[in-house]
């Protein structure tokens, strides 16, 4: 598990294509910037680690493109202390971002295989998530709620009613909604039953899969 100035550099060049991208958060480039993404991946995969691009990993989910990831964390608008519930675990690399951002992250894993391997390999990095679990995202996770923001890495049918009700208000969920093709859409609550909603183009994403396997 080396991560090599080689990396690092990679890292920047990473970085800087995200900013010709249009993310200006700092601390989400700040993550980005420190992350070893190529540890995330295969060993096959290595030479692609740093390029903006998804990639396959276990139980035939993927590793979401950098952009996405920084998309989607700026959209959350995290601040350190937050409680974040992450629904999809996979690789952890998301997970990643958002410890070093200094949320409290509760993340929900369907994939029995891709929850085994990343609740070992995360602490080993030194990304301690207050609780991966396994189980079924659309259910969120009532007994820690409310939540500051709630992520969904993967792409949703429908936006799971459950989730709504575990924010807090003010609190954000960034999902994305469609079939073939999502729209990568923010839910801001601004009371028990009034939220905002806004859009933001269109992305591709694994299904987020309903009950555990």
């Amino acid at each position: 598990m080396k991560d090599t100035t080689k990396h690092q550099g990679l890292r920047q060049q990473l970085v800087k294509t995200l900013i010709k991208k249009g993310i200006s958060d700092e601390n989400v480039l700040d993550a980005i910037g420190k992350i070893p993404r190529h540890l995330f991946m295969d060993s096959g995969f290595l030479d692609h680690a740093y390029q903006d691009k998804a990639f396959p990993i276990a139980a035939d989910q993927t590793i979401s493109q950098p952009y996405t990831v920084a998309f989607q964390t700026e959209l959350m608008q995290v601040k350190k202390g937050d409680t974040v519930l992450e629904i999809g675990t996979g690789s952890g690399y998301q997970t990643a971002v958002l410890c070093l951002l200094g949320a409290k992250v509760f993340s929900i894993e369907r994939q029995n295989e891709l929850y085994k391997k990343t609740s070992k390999f995360l602490p080993k990095l030194g990304y301690r998530a207050k609780k991966l679990i396994f189980g079924d995202g659309y259910i969120g996770l009532e007994n820690e709620a409310p939540f500051d923001s709630i992520i969904v890495t993967a792409g949703a049918p429908f936006v799971p009613k459950p989730l709504l009700s575990q924010l807090k208000i003010g609190g954000r969920l960034v999902i994305p909604v469609g079939d073939d093709v999502q729209i990568m859409t923010l839910f801001i609550r601004k009371g028990t039953k009034d939220f905002e909603q806004h859009e933001f183009g269109e992305f591709r994403f694994v299904p987020l899969l309903e009950d555990k396997n």
